[in-house]
């Protein structure tokens, strides 16, 4: 996944200055509570911190400081992908983030925010793997087997950018979560597990080089929260969401989680 990897050394002076006058532009939710459902699978965006048990990460920071400037009470819940979009769809959440790529057919179901962030897909796989370098090589390894969560830009960037656009090739394993594609990998039940930049970096940095990432970025995609459709959290999430980039907020938080978080230390 490839960032902006520039910050200027005045940052964190930029991040510790006053809030309030961008506060003062942004809407005023009156205290109410908004219910924002997650994962808790793709660090360094959301997770389970393993020394506190406690969920944290790129998003929550970012839908704390929103839900401070915007004046609303956030309520976090978790569910599974497969059944997120769905359920924000039919209101059961007000809000659902886990690294969700803007794309237009999911656009027929929820609304997106503006994005937040850009991404690009990379290779993640074992850190002792050498039978393969590039998508090209893993489709002529015709051992290999490839773990997705089914409806995710993983899933379709194996299908057609990786195998052979078959969407039932038996060389691709479905799984629930993106944390159990991972686990696979590790354990030798796939070979291959597609990710954007931001979570393989989290699981790379937790697995004392028994993973890696390997070739070149295979597209890029945009980042944004999702609401049911008509919501109107939508104008005040995309204001609270522009001051953040304008003051400098996001490049801090790309900063402290893209950067200088390494994951179990």
């Amino acid at each position: 996944m490839t960032f902006r990897r520039s910050f200027l050394l005045g940052l964190t002076a930029l991040v510790l200055a006053p809030f309030a006058s961008f506060a003062a532009d942004l809407p005023n939710l009156n205290g109410k509570t908004v219910v924002v459902v997650t994962e808790n699978a793709y660090p360094p965006l959301q997770f389970v911190d393993p020394k506190s048990g406690k969920p944290i990460g790129w998003e929550y920071d970012a839908m704390n400081e929103i839900a401070k400037r915007l004046n609303f009470k956030v309520e976090y819940q978790n569910t599974s992908w497969d059944a997120m979009i769905q359920a924000v769809s039919e209101g059961q959440y007000n809000i659902g983030m886990t690294g969700i790529t803007i794309k237009e057919d999911r656009k027929q179901k929820v609304d997106f925010s503006d994005p937040y962030m850009r991404s690009q897909q990379f290779m993640l796989v074992r850190g002792d793997e050498k039978r393969f370098t590039d998508p090209k090589s893993f489709a002529a390894f015709k051992e290999g087997l490839i773990g997705a969560q089914p409806g995710t830009t993983p899933f379709y960037t194996a299908v057609y950018e990786v195998l052979d656009g078959n969407e039932q090739n038996p060389r691709i394993k479905t799984f629930e979560t993106f944390g159990a594609t991972v686990q696979a990998l590790k354990t030798g039940d796939v070979d291959l597990v597609l990710t954007d930049g931001t979570a393989g970096k989290g699981y790379v940095d937790a697995s004392n080089g028994g993973l890696k990432l390997i070739g070149d970025p295979l597209g890029t995609e945009d980042f944004g929260f999702i609401f049911q459709k008509g919501s109107d959290l939508v104008a005040p999430i995309n204001a609270a969401i522009a001051s953040l980039k304008a003051d400098g907020t996001f490049d801090a938080l790309n900063k402290k989680w893209l950067l200088d978080y390494k994951m179990g230390q």
